[in-house]
């Protein structure tokens, strides 16, 4: 909340309860039946030299509106995996992405790369959704949880093989972040209370992140240029959706990204 008006987040988490009861009326969680997770897929593919690319699959969203009409997910996906890709993102959130967990069932049967669940996880219930459709990480978001809740979150993801990318905004959540002991900080150039870009906010998070936690730079990143600046900084991965999911040939404008 800011001077008590809602923001985005606070709408988007709102509707992200409603329908979560909903699919757990639908689904009960003994029927998710979850294969064993491989915890590390996500961490040694950004560990691998040079900066990669999550590459995002994503219908539209609150800021841009639908950046794709009727995107073949498979061939999106596919051809990400062919533009060098470390990994590939799914957003699942329904009501302001278009995305679901089909999606993410989908992207894992056409690529091998490890597969980021993005959505608004706010319970247990969800990490053994993404698990059973193909997810090898899930995104865990400071700003959307209370510190309890989402060390718990974060406990529990870790225990059934999930790799978190914990997302932050700023240094306060920076900081909540390093205490759970993440090894995979998600920095979003887009703050989510109002949907202004800045990709200032990375570059300035990065002079506190300690050895060894591997960042990644989300958001705002249209050009090989931002990918080397970040790259010259530490960066580990850049996540991109937008200007992949524009491209008439994903593949093509993933190998540009990469070009550095």
């Amino acid at each position: 909340m800011t001077d008590g008006t809602a923001t985005v987040l606070d709408r988007i988490l709102d509707e992200t309860r409603a329908e979560l009861e909903r699919r757990k009326q639908h689904t009960p969680l003994a029927a998710l039946d979850s294969p064993a997770g491989r915890g590390g897929r996500l961490r040694d593919a950004l560990r691998a030299p040079g900066i990669g690319v999550i590459a995002e699959f994503k219908r539209r969203s609150p800021s841009a509106g639908t950046l794709k009409e009727s995107p073949d997910l498979a061939a999106t996906v596919s051809a990400y995996e062919r533009g060098g890709a470390v990994a590939v993102s799914v957003l699942t959130e329904g009501p302001n992405f278009d995305g679901s967990l089909e999606d993410l069932l989908a992207a894992a049967r056409s690529c091998e790369l490890p597969l980021l669940r993005k959505d608004f996880i706010l319970d247990s219930y969800q990490l053994h959704e993404a698990l059973h459709a193909g997810a090898a990480a899930v995104l865990l978001i400071v700003a959307a949880l209370e510190q309890p809740q989402l060390a718990l979150l974060h406990e529990q993801a870790r225990a059934l093989g999930l790799d978190v990318l914990v997302e932050v905004h700023d240094l306060h959540e920076l900081e909540r972040a390093l205490e759970l002991g993440a090894e995979i900080v998600g920095v979003n150039n887009r703050d989510l209370r109002d949907f202004s870009v800045d990709l200032v906010r990375t570059e300035q998070l990065m002079e506190h992140v300690p050895a060894g936690v591997l960042v990644v730079s989300e958001s705002g990143i249209a050009g090989s240029e931002q990918v080397r600046r970040l790259a010259d900084r530490g960066v580990s991965g850049v996540l991109v959706g937008e200007t992949l999911m524009r491209a008439a040939d994903p593949a093509q404008a993933l190998a540009r990204l990469r070009s550095i």
